[in-house]
């Protein structure tokens, strides 16, 4: 009896061990095959798992909306961490925001209102890129005396990127976790 079950524990640790291993071999195929469908980079995948990621931190009403920051980012040629860390700052993520005005950027003082959350993403965006980066200011330090009076703005928008930014390093390239169901 000894003898059965030992062998038993041999062949089917083996068995699990394999199983194991497909199982890590599937995460990687599924990530390489999301990331092959919807035309992404590792580097976007990152940043997307980065904002979603800590949107969820905070509860965040956006946490659907980190593919909306990406392609603002990337029509509009800004930091794709700069708008999420500015809707940090200014409204926690778009917790504390003007009712029913989808601003979470203090954009026109918090009182401009938006259809949802991606039409404000991507006109806050082009307003950014069009009234302070194409006008030399290029940095969070050198935007935030035109974007807020107050002067502590722009570092406390960079102690938000520098979050994002850490919550990407965290993201490891292969893992046996399924990020995308983060």
């Amino acid at each position: 009896m000894i003898l059965v079950t030992g062998l038993f524990l041999l062949f089917t640790g083996k068995v699990f061990a394999d199983e194991n291993l497909a199982g890590t071999s599937a995460s990687l195929a599924y990530v390489n095959q999301s990331l092959q469908e919807s035309n992404q980079s590792i580097d976007d995948y990152k940043k997307r798992m980065a904002i979603m990621a800590i949107f969820k931190k905070y509860n965040s009403p956006m946490v659907g909306e980190a593919d909306s920051f990406l392609a603002a980012c990337k029509k509009y040629q800004i930091d794709c961490y700069l708008l999420p860390s500015i809707a940090g700052l200014e409204s926690t993520f778009g917790q504390f925001i003007y009712p029913d005005s989808y601003n979470p950027f203090g954009w026109g003082g918090g009182y401009i209102k938006f259809n949802d959350w991606s039409s404000a993403i991507d006109t806050v965006a082009s307003g950014i890129k069009e009234n302070y980066i194409d006008k030399g200011a290029k940095t969070v330090w050198e935007i935030g005396p035109i974007y807020s009076t107050s002067p502590t703005w722009a570092s406390r928008v960079n102690w938000f990127e520098s979050q994002f930014k850490s919550e990407e390093d965290k993201i490891p390239l292969f893992s046996s976790v399924n990020p995308v169901q983060l």
